[in-house]
């Protein structure tokens, strides 16, 4: 008999699967994980204190670096916190406007995932694919805010600006002539709702590649069926949300059973898995994919028809437009104040809850009666998913762990803060 010795093992955090910082303590038995202890704190940047020392506006940016494929979900979750203590509510435009870019950023977050998890499983072409449409939405948001990913875009009282009339165009280059040009800007002549709604009648066809790509391959399923199985009974007791906890066959979705926003006028379905495995919480996000550009399509067409503004009109609260703040001494004061001390929030507490990408995403806000927040705790739901590593890979072989890591969809900008 070959003497088998029982080792332990870092993964990560120079592992290529372990998404740049998890560092995992495996106690192996031969190649099967006995135990699992990740160890968090190699992306700690204080989020929550630093929020502590910011006028309530100033921490938005804050926002977008906690999940850094998610950007505009968390700043949806801070700025209805926000919101909810200052009794205000946004013009119905920008309700529309941010449900068209969560469900964006919902695809944004999902591609990213389908990418490296089938990466981190072995299948190279689905990240070059997924990669592909990320840039057509990396433009929608670079449209409206300016830059690709870090948005800052959502405020309290609204959005930033209305929807651009125009995309940016392609240039002729030394790397592209003038029929690649013409091709590159065919979808681009008109404004971003046209752009947006471009994508949405292409982006179904493109799920169906990916799902040719994986969703009967057969060295896929060999990698996902049955592999970290959670019971509903358990996902639950484990705080799971999101993708996680629908993979497992429970019904749970924020924008259906605590709808915000618009959501409540959105026809939807919200996909359920059977069996709770990787496969099964795979199945679920290729559905999202397709039932958020649903979303997006309602909401294209509602933004069509019905102009209007996309910020409240209380200069306490939203500066004033740079023609007036020029022009007024009224609104230059407005425009100083607000963007030297910000504004007051009434004493008390709040907690704001939106369906993240990847889960339930809560800002819980306590104030004195400052300008800043007294205190700030975000509920990441990558959080509660990385605490059942353990459970998840207990008797697995190593290789599966990158299958689990991949499932879980995690992101330490959230986990760690």
């Amino acid at each position: 008999m070959p003497e088998i010795r029982n080792y332990t093992l870092n993964f990560g955090p120079q592992h290529p699967a372990a998404h740049g910082v998890l560092r995992l303590v495996l106690e192996l038995d031969g190649e099967v994980i006995q135990r699992a202890d990740p160890h968090v704190g190699l992306l700690h940047r204080g989020t929550e204190k630093l929020a502590e020392y910011k006028p309530f506006n100033q921490s938005i940016p804050y926002m977008d670096r906690l999940d850094y494929v998610s950007m505009m979900s968390n700043e949806h979750g801070y700025v209805l916190a926000l919101e909810k203590l200052l009794g205000v509510e946004a013009p119905e435009r920008a309700q529309y406007i941010r449900v068209m870019f969560d469900e964006i950023t919902r695809i944004l977050n999902h591609l990213m995932w389908l990418g490296t998890h089938a990466l981190d499983v072995g299948a190279m072409t689905m990240f070059l694919y997924c990669f592909r449409e990320r840039e057509d939405l990396m433009d929608m948001y670079e449209a409206v805010s300016g830059a690709r990913m870090h948005a800052a875009y959502y405020r309290p009282g609204g959005v930033y600006r209305d929807l651009p009339d125009r995309m940016p165009m392609f240039k002729k280059s030394k790397y592209i002539d003038n029929k690649k040009v013409a091709q590159l800007n065919e979808n681009r002549e008109g404004s971003l709702l046209d752009f947006i709604e471009d994508f949405t009648e292409r982006f179904p066809k493109l799920v169906d590649e990916y799902e040719t790509l994986l969703t009967d391959n057969r060295i896929w399923k060999q990698r996902t069926v049955d592999i970290g199985i959670v019971t509903p009974e358990r996902a639950l007791q484990l705080g799971f949300t999101g993708p996680m906890l629908r993979g497992s066959g429970v019904e749970w979705d924020l924008r259906k059973k605590q709808p915000y926003e618009v959501y409540d006028k959105m026809n939807f379905d919200i996909p359920v898995g059977v069996n709770g495995d990787c496969y099964d919480r795979y199945l679920v996000r290729m559905e999202e994919f397709r039932q958020s550009n649903n979303i997006i399509k309602q909401c294209v067409k509602w933004l069509r028809e019905n102009p209007g503004p996309v910020m409240l009109d209380d200069h306490k609260l939203t500066p004033p437009s740079r023609e007036h703040m020029k022009g007024d001494m009224e609104s230059l004061i407005h425009h100083f104040k607000l963007f030297t001390e910000g504004y007051t929030l009434p004493k008390g507490e709040a907690y704001a809850a939106v369906e993240h990408p990847k889960g339930e995403f809560g800002v819980y806000l306590v104030t004195d009666g400052a300008n800043k927040p007294y205190r700030l705790k975000i509920r990441a739901p990558g959080f509660a998913h990385i605490a059942a590593m353990d459970e998840m890979t207990s008797g697995h072989m190593i290789s599966d762990v990158v299958a689990v890591i991949g499932t879980m969809d995690v992101v330490f900008g959230e986990i760690d803060r």
